[in-house]
């Protein structure tokens, strides 16, 4: 059976149903596109009609879509061969020469540490481009905060119930099936904003009749899950330990987060022997969770439930009244301040782990914080130089390791230095690939990097040479020879780099 999503997805901007001010932003966008050039995100809650939008626009304008999604792999290359080309290119499979939209979905799902540089290959793209970029995004702050200064933003809102009506009575017409008004307000009204949800709802109660009446939705209706902070009041102010323990089961949360809610608001009900009591109960909990994480034996989580619902419930001395401002865990926002900085830590450490035959965490606990110390604030800048050059950084993650500002003049200069490295060792590559002779210059100066961030005999402390040297010809070398390099001195700054890799 063709799914409906599908078969009734707008083949037009004015088919669009619901968001008509994010519509008409998206139209004006492609009507100025020549004279700003810039990616546009459409942002909002899942079944909205942002990728449908998208589709109808590439069809009002006529021009040939090119789409990445969820399954295509995110990897920084693939991102740059197959999205990168097809927007620049000037022909498509039809042999067209015209505009051609590249629709890249969920493109909040793209991160630094798990795609090996896609989101940085993504920014770079949506700047490069000379075709018209439409990210689609659930989440906007779940980007990058690069790649979102990239774009414009277009916000898409739940879909009002008065906009789902419609669209659920035109297919049930188009499909032959008979209908009572109050059965699709009830699907209207249980999907929430969800016009996909929606359909979908609609199609699986109409497969096999011909007639939908309101009985028939009961029937279909979703579970409904209890609500954390009528969660909360029943266990902190009204609930017995038995009636407790059984709200948490209509509760959508694991138990590890549901310790972080009860844990931070707890002290906004509790007070001195009660808050006591109810600590340890929670203490108990935390420790049957542990043994779950140590285990993988997830039989454990009952007692932790227990121990957090029913024991907190039972330290409570009677009920309490009264309404209290519940509040998110405060783990999750430092978790969530922190992310951008541990998502930066662990592109770094995995860039030096795969150059250096490391494994992640040894580059992160034992490599990276060396690299912080030697090149603070760029002032071994040679070696700044040379680190970002081997590990391939830009700016973002020089400035974190090394404490400078992103946008500073110094830490650009550095990467331009970096790059030309980059592109002389190509080279060098290049022509010992085919027997030549390195560009003049090239070979000595990539020697340097390379005793710079992967050489062998230094010694960490020291930085002293552990290999044999002739010092007397080094210090009187014969006539016509060259003296040994500035890099290759013992207590040079960049000795002892190679020794953390």
């Amino acid at each position: 059976m063709t799914d409906w999503t599908e078969k009734y997805r707008p083949s037009s901007l004015s088919e669009l149903r619901g968001n008509n001010t994010a519509r008409d932003e998206l139209r004006e966008w492609a009507d100025s596109w020549e004279d700003h050039g810039e990616a546009v995100v459409l942002h909002g809650p899942p079944g909205v009609g942002k990728t449908s939008a998208a589709h109808a626009l590439a069809a009002d304008r006529d021009w040939p879509t090119i789409e990445m999604n969820a399954s295509d792999s995110r990897k920084k290359d693939v991102i740059k061969r197959v999205a990168g080309e097809a927007a620049r290119s000037g022909t498509l499979a039809a042999g067209g020469a015209g505009r051609r939209l590249l629709v890249m979905d969920e493109a909040d799902n793209i991160h630094g540490n798990v795609d090996r540089g896609g989101a940085r290959a993504t920014t770079d793209l949506v700047k490069d481009a000379g075709q018209p970029v439409v990210l689609v995004a659930n989440d906007y702050y779940d980007m990058s905060r690069g790649l979102r200064n990239a774009c414009q933003d277009i916000e898409f809102r739940p879909v009002s119930k008065r906009s789902i009506l419609p669209v659920l009575r035109d297919i049930c017409r188009k499909e032959g099936i008979e209908f009572e008004t109050e059965a699709l307000e009830h699907i209207a009204e249980q999907n929430s904003g969800d016009l996909r949800g929606a359909v979908n709802d609609l199609q699986a109660l109409a497969e096999g009749g011909d007639r939908l009446a309101p009985e028939d939705i009961v029937t279909g209706e979703r579970d409904q899950t209890e609500g954390i902070f009528d969660f909360l009041d029943e266990v902190l102010k009204e609930a017995d330990p038995r009636a407790a323990l059984q709200s948490s089961y209509d509760v959508d949360e694991t138990p590890d987060d549901l310790i972080n809610w009860i844990e931070d608001n707890m002290p906004k009900d509790y007070q001195g022997a009660e808050l006591a009591a109810a600590y340890g109960f929670l203490s108990n909990a935390d420790r049957w969770l542990g043994r779950v994480r140590a285990t993988q034996n997830y039989s454990y989580w009952r007692y932790a439930g227990d121990n957090m619902t029913a024991g907190v419930a039972a330290a409570r001395d009677g009920t309490k009244g009264g309404w209290t401002r519940y509040g998110p865990p405060s783990y999750w926002s430092k978790l969530g301040r922190s992310r951008g900085a541990r998502e930066t830590r662990d592109y770094v450490a995995r860039q030096i782990a795969e150059t250096g035959g490391l494994s992640t965490g040894t580059a992160r606990q034992e490599v990276v914080p060396y690299l912080a110390e030697m090149t603070h604030h760029c002032k071994n800048r040679e070696l700044t130089v040379a680190m970002a050059a081997r590990y391939d950084l830009d700016a973002e993650h020089v400035s974190f390791i090394t404490g400078s500002g992103e946008t500073t003049n110094k830490v650009e200069s550095i990467l331009e230095d970096a790059q030309e490295l980059r592109e002389e060792a190509a080279a060098e590559a290049s022509q010992a690939a085919f027997g030549g002779d390195p560009p003049d210059g090239a070979d000595s100066e990539m020697t340097g990097v390379q005793s710079a961030v992967d050489g062998d005999d230094v010694d960490r402390a020291t930085g002293d040479s552990s290999g044999d040297v002739d010092t007397e010809e080094t210090a009187n070398p014969e006539e016509g020879e060259k003296p040994a390099e500035q890099a290759d001195e013992p207590g040079d700054e960049q000795a002892g780099l190679s020794d953390f890799l």
